[in-house]
């Protein structure tokens, strides 16, 4: 038996949205402190640096080694779009956004494209090392009590 429910001021209203397409209470544009990426990709690296949290301005004020120092003329070359690197320790700057990295996590390369979302990290942080632990069922080598396992 269909039932004709009247529907709600809210229902339709919720209706009209999703048919709308709407993200309420998101801007679409991508804003880093207050600045846009366009803004951030004209300042210089000291401007740069000055808006940084304290770990990765602290890394970028140290002398680089000369791994670092290739990685970054790699990321700061616009005609090189895709880069292969065992470098972990690069922090990620606006104007290497869009290119695509593929890092080592001591086992394979990792690859992954930079967006504007992770500027101020560190390449590292996107090529985990380790990967979560799958346990099977109880067998060889379990504990006495929960080897034996009841049939069904």
């Amino acid at each position: 038996m269909a039932q004709n429910k009247q529907a709600s001021v809210k229902s339709i209203k919720r209706r009209s949205r999703k048919s709308q397409k709407i993200v309420m209470g998101r801007s679409k544009e991508f804003k880093y402190k207050g600045y846009s990426l366009e803004e951030l990709q004209k300042m210089d690296l000291q401007q740069v640096m000055s808006i940084l949290p304290s770990r990765p301005r602290r890394s970028l004020k140290r002398e680089k080694n000369h791994e670092q120092t290739i990685v970054y003329e790699k990321l700061q070359d616009p005609s090189v779009t895709e880069y292969k690197t065992h470098v972990r320790d690069v922090v990620i700057l606006p104007k290497s956004v869009g290119k695509v990295m593929e890092v080592y996590n001591g086992n394979s390369y990792v690859k992954f494209e930079i967006r504007p979302e992770m500027i101020g990290h560190f390449l590292g942080e996107f090529a985990l090392t380790r990967k979560a632990v799958k346990h099977s069922g109880p067998g060889v080598g379990a504990t006495r009590s929960s080897k034996f396992m009841p049939l069904k």
